[in-house]
């Protein structure tokens, strides 16, 4: 089938390596990847924050170039809740609505899209590594995506996953950050002190975002743990 790639602006911006990398295994599986450049942002940022005229206006680019695709694929939790959840208020009762309701439609997750649409659970990956995984809160509580990404990890060769004790917000929450930031890395050290607990080398996780909060917040604090992002561990054979 043909898949469209959404690299969110987060990502092309700072995290390529995950988006190239998506492409590599959508390929491998023998599908059709197309990733529009002109494409760089959902709207997401100026939803959040309040601003939906603005966020409109980012976002209606997105739904005329994309409503009629066959599969949009993210590797984002987050700006896959945007445009899955989000779209179809963000447009009620405007001339985009239904095109917004036909590409929230086809609109999936990563993980989500492999494992459910495809079918696919085993892309041949080694890892021989202690891991936990960090469940994005976009992801969890607005796409249902829990089981996906564990399902793909159990398949990984030499991969052990240990779970943290509770599910917890890891404090970034985009423009959430900047408005409130000593809530946030207060968020962010709690975060990383339950990682710590588990004894793992990496924390995975589907959101480059949350990955990149993790990190910054680990690296201060000078604890020898790494992040990785779930694409990038599937194209790994080590």
């Amino acid at each position: 089938m043909k898949i469209t790639l959404f690299a969110p602006c987060f990502m092309d911006a700072m995290f390529p390596d995950v988006a190239m990398n998506a492409v590599k295994i959508f390929e491998s599986l023998g599908h059709q990847v197309d990733a529009p450049e002109e494409l760089a942002c959902c709207g997401q940022p100026a939803f959040n924050t309040g601003y939906w005229d603005e966020a409109r206006n980012v976002a209606s680019k997105v739904v005329e170039r994309l409503c009629d695709v066959e599969a949009l694929v993210l590797p984002s939790g987050s700006c896959t809740a945007m445009i899955h959840k989000f779209y179809p208020e963000l447009f009620k009762g405007t001339s985009l609505e239904e095109k917004a309701n036909r590409l929230a439609a086809h609109t999936w997750e990563f993980s989500d899209f492999l494992v459910t649409r495809l079918g696919v659970t085993d892309l041949g990956a080694s890892f021989p590594a202690k891991v936990t995984f960090h469940d994005g809160c976009h992801g969890l509580r607005e796409l249902g995506i829990h089981d996906q990404p564990r399902a793909l990890l159990s398949k990984v060769r030499g991969l052990t996953l240990i779970e943290m004790e509770r599910v917890q917000c890891c404090g970034f929450g985009g423009t959430f950050s900047a408005k409130f930031p000593s809530i946030s890395s207060s968020m962010g050290e709690s975060k990383v002190a339950m990682v710590m607990k588990t004894g793992a080398d990496y924390v995975v996780s589907n959101d480059s975002s949350c990955l990149m909060h993790f990190q910054g917040v680990a690296d201060k604090q000078r604890k020898l743990i790494k992040s990785i992002h779930l694409i990038d561990l599937l194209v790994r054979h080590e």
